[in-house]
């Protein structure tokens, strides 16, 4: 992947960031994510939600056969 760093640092001097501001390209590296790397965390959420529902979803079952035995 190619980033453009001078051109990154120019448009942020024309919205208005000092030349300090613009020209600091660790802070730009460390938020940059990959597509394959976002794509591996949303599988990752996803599994942990599918989990969280199915858990919701048996204690809700066995709390109604609870109550229905009473």
């Amino acid at each position: 992947m190619s980033f453009d760093t001078l051109e990154f640092s120019r448009r942020l001097k024309g919205a208005g960031f000092s030349e300090e501001q613009a020209a600091t390209r660790d802070l730009v590296a460390d938020e940059m994510v990959t597509r394959s790397f976002l794509q591996s965390e949303l599988e990752k959420l996803s599994m942990r939600l599918t989990i969280r529902m199915g858990t919701i979803a048996a204690v809700c079952v066995a709390a109604l056969a609870a109550i229905i035995k009473l």
